[in-house]
């Protein structure tokens, strides 16, 4: 977490956009369970603000690649119109299967489409336009994930991409290859055209693209 803890604390004191029960029940089931590692997960914070964006958006399609237990994915569900649809792509079998759990037994189950599949290999074959784009898989493939779904974006739409920060290595010169590869995307789209960008440090931090053009 890149911001102090007591900051951190304060913040999610003041939320007003309250976290749903089935969320909760996410974090109380899975805390325990040796084979997951929560800290892949969203937080309170973090989903709320995903809430947040896709309610401003009111989006028609929303990508999600990365999905784990499901829980940004519902959060960003909240926002969607009421014909919409998100689709989410997960590699994993394992996290595949909490997911569909986790989301049937919300209202959102008919509006979420789970793929299960190397996203690399599955974006290029989705043939819709995206409102709002959540990019939160393997970090070593961020610009390439990026590069694959820019032309599937709306004009105006919004790409978030997580853990740009990466606990704060990308300041420290790390020589590891996913910190490279996480400096390299956040250099890239600095210089990219036609969007606007903005990194603001939630929890391991989150950069917000807003593409300009078709």
């Amino acid at each position: 977490m890149i911001i102090n803890n007591k900051i951190y604390k304060y913040i999610n004191n003041l939320i007003n956009i309250f976290e749903p029960v089935y969320l909760k029940n996410i974090n109380k089931i899975y805390y325990n369970k040796k084979d997951i590692k929560m800290r892949m997960m969203s937080d309170n914070l973090q989903g709320r603000f995903l809430s947040l964006i896709s309610r401003l958006k009111n989006p028609k399609y929303i990508l999600e690649i990365g999905t784990f237990l499901g829980y940004s994915t519902l959060c960003l569900s909240e926002g969607l119109k009421k014909n919409g649809l998100l689709i989410t792509i997960e590699k994993n079998k394992k996290y595949i299967y909490y997911a569909k759990k986790n989301i049937k037994t919300t209202k959102y189950n008919n509006n979420i489409k789970l793929l299960y599949g190397n996203a690399l290999n599955v974006i290029p074959k989705l043939k819709y336009n995206f409102d709002i784009v959540f990019i939160d898989a393997d970090k070593k493939n961020n610009l390439n994930y990026f590069k694959l779904i820019f032309n599937k974006v709306k004009k105006n739409g919004i790409i978030i991409c997580d853990n740009v920060l990466w606990k704060g290595k990308i300041i420290y010169n790390k020589a590891d290859n996913i910190t490279k590869s996480i400096n390299k995307f956040n250099n890239t789209i600095k210089n990219y055209k036609n969007i606007n960008s903005i990194i603001i440090p939630i929890r391991d931090g989150l950069n917000i693209i807003i593409k300009n053009k078709n």
